[in-house]
């Protein structure tokens, strides 16, 4: 039988390890942008959705599952995904951070087609934030194709598209998560 007090000093450990690496993607503080004083700062925090008040998580979620985050909170890729909805998706791997087209042609010319490479670099709405290619494919009459990446316009038409679309997310969510804060004083009921 296995040493059960070590098992349960192993299991601590780990669990304070993923606590402390949990804590890795906390923003520092920066006092230009924080008021110095805790209750504006706490008021500040969960009227941005950055906090969360113990009485509406105990209260909101009898009978439910928890809020869960998937692709769709991620404003950059959603902004990505609505901008290329028109082409046909090839690969799709949002842990992985790539969005990949299927060859695309409008029709007018079949033997053109082009396919878009999107990498996302970090989740903040910010220009370096995304990784851009565009592959273009010219076919002769004998089914001879010749593949070139593009660089100029394009490419920085669509990233702006993007961009602001996710900008535009960001606001909405921000908006929505947006929750006026009363600060109760002791002797409250």
């Amino acid at each position: 039988m296995p040493n059960l007090r070590n098992t349960s000093i192993y299991i601590f450990l780990g669990l304070v390890s993923l606590f402390l690496i949990s804590c890795e993607g906390l923003p520092g503080g920066d006092a230009r942008k924080n008021p110095p004083e805790p209750q504006k700062r706490v008021k500040k925090n969960i009227e941005e959705g950055r906090g969360f008040r113990l009485d509406s998580a105990i209260k909101g979620n009898k009978g439910k599952g928890g809020d869960f985050m998937f692709a769709s909170a991620n404003e950059l890729w959603r902004a990505s995904l609505d901008t290329i909805d028109f082409m046909p998706l090839s690969s799709v791997n949002y842990s992985g951070g790539i969005i990949i087209t299927d060859w695309y042609s409008d029709g007018d010319n079949v033997d053109e087609s082009v396919k878009i490479s999107i990498r996302f670099l970090s989740n903040e709405v910010r220009a370096d934030a995304l990784n851009i290619k565009i592959f273009y494919k010219e076919c002769n009459q004998d089914n001879i194709c010749k593949v070139t990446q593009k660089k100029g316009d394009l490419v920085v038409e669509l990233k702006k598209s993007i961009l602001s679309k996710a900008a535009v997310y960001k606001k909405q969510n921000k908006d929505k998560n947006f929750k006026p804060y009363v600060m109760s004083t002791p002797g409250d009921g």
